[in-house]
């Protein structure tokens, strides 16, 4: 990771994950985010603040750590299996470094540059309407009035202003939570007792504890970038060497990923929702250059012959999926 961005995040890394040590005026900057976190929650329970209702169930997915666990690789695959068992899901999404002020609806040929690079990613994987905004309620009215009939909040965990049903926590199977501590002396934005007052606990990665549902994410064959034809056999590239660019919440994921099916790789990180200048994606030699899917909707416009991006495939237990349709169905609320 490059720019004073990178080193910062390279920083928080070591002290959260690493064991270095947390600085004073870390700690006395946890004990404030500790008190302006129990004041909020205390508006809400008194009322002064309000968690808005929404007609159709909501159900969110999110995390109580800062940085990336796939959460919205989970909300996609969790839309499609909706979607084959009858629902008509909507997603909502912040649409983080959107241009877009207000609510409005993802369009299918939406610029990521506009609308926000997972938004636009979560369309084109998933085919469910997705709209953006700070004001999730508002925009989950937006999806209601497309015919959305279940809505996936990607993310909003602590977003307490939008009344859900079910809740989904996805947890890191490698980085857990950290050092456990509060932000911004630890990763998380929760205190780590919040787990255990979620409806599901999916684990990405690692080994799931007792109480904890295990979610594979798997590579599958290179696409090239750009819509040009063109696919490569993942396991034709065993013991290939090439550069690996992520600009994900976790970009060592995507690395250790491909190095695990038996590439070679040359790491290159950026921070989550970099925005891309198409140098980042060329290097002066004929190696392979292999994106995140994510990433892959911001680097089109630069795309060139070696380019290409891995998708993934999420595994959940059938089981699982069951479960939440049953649920959903029993708090489906007829139309009038």
């Amino acid at each position: 990771m490059n720019g004073v961005r990178g080193r910062l995040e390279r920083w928080l890394t070591a002290r959260w994950y690493q064991g270095a040590p947390v600085a004073f005026w870390l700690s006395a900057l946890e004990r404030v985010y500790a008190a302006l976190l129990r004041l909020r929650r205390r508006l809400y329970a008194w009322g002064w603040w309000r968690s808005h209702r929404l007609s159709v169930p909501v159900l969110v997915i999110g995390n109580l750590t800062v940085g990336g666990t796939g959460k919205t690789p989970l909300v996609a695959a969790l839309a499609v299996a909706l979607r084959e068992r009858g629902w008509r899901p909507g997603i909502l999404s912040r649409g983080y470094r959107s241009h877009r002020r207000g609510v409005c609806l993802v369009p299918a040929t939406a610029a990521p540059e506009e609308f926000g690079d997972e938004p636009v990613w979560l369309s084109h994987s998933s085919g469910a309407a997705v709209a953006i905004g700070r004001n999730r309620a508002a925009a989950g009215r937006l999806l209601q009035q497309a015919g959305c009939d279940v809505l996936l909040s990607d993310d909003g965990l602590q977003h307490w202003a939008l009344a859900r049903d079910i809740e989904v926590l996805v947890i890191d199977g490698e980085r857990r939570f950290g050092n456990g501590r509060l932000l911004p002396a630890g990763p998380l934005r929760e205190p780590a007792e919040r787990a255990e007052r979620v409806d599901y606990r999916i684990v990405n990665g690692g080994t799931a504890a007792a109480g904890e549902l295990a979610m594979r994410v798997t590579p599958a064959n290179p696409v090239r970038v750009g819509g040009v034809a063109g696919a490569l056999r993942l396991e034709g590239l065993r013991g290939t060497e090439v550069h690996a660019v992520a600009g994900i919440g976790n970009p060592e994921r995507f690395f250790a990923m491909l190095e695990a099916h038996g590439l070679r790789v040359r790491r290159h990180p950026w921070p989550d929702h970099h925005r891309f200048d198409g140098s980042e994606v060329r290097f002066d030699d004929a190696l392979l250059v292999l994106v995140t899917e994510k990433d892959a909707v911001k680097v089109a416009r630069y795309a060139h012959e070696r380019l290409y991006a891995v998708p993934i495939e999420v595994a959940l237990p059938s089981s699982w999926i069951e479960t939440v349709h049953a649920q959903l169905c029993r708090l489906r609320i007829p139309a009038p």
